[in-house]
């Protein structure tokens, strides 16, 4: 088995997550209100941590049967994970990326179920391709290398 691990950290997740609501709230249109509903604030980290480690948890799950370690650290979240001694490392950056991307996209669609339901579902689905991105890549297995005699 190959062991590969991520790291997430907790407060750029927070700050992307601030970022992409803060710029939905600020282009509605026709809805005054809008920017101070939906952009997440100081305040809200309560409701976040919620989501936080609702997103842990589907991690967890989603991954089960390769989980290796996972834990949480001072705000870092370390993934790890068991794979085929024919995983692809080169996949693994990529990964990284799906998973981050994963919880701002997780994070902020369940508090747009909230502040603005009209996107929700449509960054739930999102969220649930990076998923699935994350599982195809962890699964892959590269074509062995015939050695050439020469």
């Amino acid at each position: 088995m190959k062991s590969i691990e991520f790291q997430i950290a907790k407060g750029e997740v927070y700050n992307e997550v601030a970022k992409t609501t803060s710029y939905t709230g600020a282009k509605m249109e026709n809805d005054e209100d809008a920017y101070d509903r939906i952009f997440t604030t100081d305040e809200d980290k309560a409701m976040l941590e919620r989501f936080w480690n609702e997103s842990k948890n589907m991690v967890a799950g989603s991954l089960k049967k390769v989980l290796g370690i996972e834990q949480e650290v001072s705000d870092l979240y370390t993934l790890g994970l068991e794979l085929s001694n024919s995983f692809d490392e080169n996949l693994k950056e990529s990964m990284q990326r799906s998973l981050f991307s994963f919880f701002v996209m997780n994070i902020t669609s369940k508090w747009y179920t909230f502040t603005n339901k009209k996107e929700a579902e449509s960054y739930a689905k999102s969220a649930a391709t990076d998923m699935e991105d994350i599982l195809r890549k962890a699964y892959f297995k590269k074509k062995p290398i015939r050695p050439t005699y020469e």
